[in-house]
């Protein structure tokens, strides 16, 4: 067995808990992303699996063994940095060739290991070159073959693609998805890029203040967000979310209401708080400047321009929200009717901010 198992695992830096009662299984083979704003834990769980980091209490089992005490070059670990730490004294081809000869593997299996990580990763013609003279993503390349080299059981990356501008970020995702799938390591990348979330991970674990929020794939940490943190961090524009109140089949949202379908009745009643957060995609709305039945009226303040689409910002009594829109956009100072798609709100209680629920096969995408 390849799998990771955090059981209760705190780590604090003297009274400064920075990761919190973690409890996470990362399966045999699979690409696990961990999610979270900077501050949040995500890099320090990553250098507790490496080793690199102690536990202050819990345990966290690699296989089936507890690993807290055990070294990191007994972990059968490679990882990627940030920075990519190369030795600066040294060419491209010895930088990847490094930890074989560390670990004494025979001369020609170094070579053989060596010359596919070069191919792999477009590294050809650059191995006399030291690091000083290779572009950013020259280096970032350099640095995955050297932890390709390795064939670990485990394969840790910390931010690997976050100093490379968007083209090439997008060709790295690609290849390192290439590699994972060619090797079938344990995978486990960090980053608080979502686009890279969404893109690289089987599944996401997304952590805030040390805590980690929710753990699910990508398709459902999109559309079913298990807190208002999770559906407020993962799109882009951010999820349009804002206190309501239920009463009597209606969501009140300020002074105005709209009517919910029966199946919320169900999940809003069992919930026993008639106080809630009620959100929307940006994408899964509509707005008109004709009056529409079971909408809220605004008042648009502004708008974005993305290219193919416009954001166009409104306020309803005091709340500000935004809806996508590709034709007939109106403008600032305009009042308008702003539909939400009742098949894609989500609701979250008030108090706990998680999530109510979603009606049986009622939330289609």
């Amino acid at each position: 067995m390849k799998n990771i198992r955090f059981e209760r695992v705190n780590k604090a830096y003297g009274k400064n808990l920075v990761v919190n009662d973690l409890n996470i299984d990362i399966r045999e083979g699979e690409r696990l992303v961990l999610l979270g704003p900077s501050g949040c834990g995500k890099s320090t769980t990553l250098r507790m699996i490496a080793g690199l980091e102690n536990i202050t209490s819990g345990n966290l089992y690699m296989g089936d063994k507890i690993v807290n005490c055990i070294p990191s070059s007994k972990r059968n670990v490679a990882m990627v940095f940030q920075n990519y730490a190369l030795f600066p004294h040294m060419t491209v081809e010895e930088n990847i060739s490094y930890g074989l000869k560390v670990n004494k593997l025979a001369p020609e299996e170094i070579q053989d290991r060596t010359n596919a990580a070069i191919t792999m990763l477009n590294l050809n013609g650059l191995e006399n070159r030291k690091p000083k003279h290779l572009s950013g993503g020259q280096r970032q390349r350099v640095a995955l073959a050297r932890a390709v080299v390795k064939r670990s059981d485990y394969f840790l990356l910390d931010e690997p693609l976050s100093n490379l501008d968007a083209q090439l970020r997008l060709h790295a995702r690609k290849e390192l998805v290439k590699i994972h799938e060619l090797y079938n390591q344990t995978l486990v990348y960090v980053t608080h890029d979502q686009v890279e979330a969404m893109t690289v991970g089987h599944r996401i674990a997304l952590m805030s203040g040390g805590v980690l929020q929710m753990v699910d794939t990508p398709s459902n940490v999109y559309n079913r967000p298990a807190n208002v943190f999770t559906a407020k961090f993962i799109g882009s524009p951010s999820m349009n979310v804002t206190e309501a109140k239920y009463h009597n089949k209606s969501l009140f949202i300020g002074r105005q209401q709209v009517t919910l379908p029966d199946p919320w009745l169900s999940k809003i009643l069992k919930n026993k708080n008639e106080k809630l957060y009620f959100g929307i995609r940006p994408e899964h709305t509509k707005i008109t400047t004709a009056k529409q039945e079971n909408a809220l009226m605004g008042i648009v303040k502004y708008k974005e321009d993305y290219g193919n689409r416009v954001g166009v910002f409104f306020e309803i009594d005091g709340a500000e929200f935004i809806s996508i829109c590709t034709e007939n956009i109106p403008m600032a100072g305009e009042q308008v009717f702003f539909m939400p798609d009742f098949d894609k709100i989500h609701l979250f209680d008030f108090e706990t901010t998680g999530s109510i629920g979603y009606p049986d096969n009622f939330f289609n995408h």
